[in-house]
């Protein structure tokens, strides 16, 4: 069906970041499932998903070893991935990159800035 919304897999601990996100991504159409806590790898293996987004730091998890989680799934394996990351440093950067993302989002983040960088890669909703 090509009238399906695209799914976002949002992971992000911090709440307020979290809800931002989902009032932005939501109102531009996107479906979101959103992760807190480590149901993330069932979601990743489990659910089509067309982007992800993580942050780096959480509390239940390494970004870097969900990113390589993605990475060798058999279902989303090609997903694009940004990260959203408090980290500012050029070695977090380039170690996100070397991963396997696609995308890195310094925050604050700013709501346009991450639409932009959603619909550079997957689209308009």
């Amino acid at each position: 069906m090509g009238n399906e919304k695209k799914r976002i897999l949002v992971i992000e601990d911090n709440e307020i970041l979290l809800s931002t996100m989902q009032f932005v991504l939501v109102r531009e159409g996107y479906d979101l499932l959103l992760a807190r806590s480590v149901m993330t790898r069932s979601m990743v293996s489990d659910e089509t998903i067309d982007l992800v987004i993580t942050d780096l730091a959480l509390p239940f998890a390494n970004g870097y070893e969900i990113i390589d989680r993605i990475r060798k799934s058999n279902t989303n394996n090609q997903v694009p991935v940004i990260i959203i990351s408090g980290y500012r440093d050029d070695n977090s950067i380039v170690e996100g990159f070397e991963v396997g993302a696609n995308d890195y989002i310094k925050k604050p983040i700013s709501p346009s800035e991450l639409i932009s960088r959603v619909r550079l890669r997957i689209g308009h909703a």
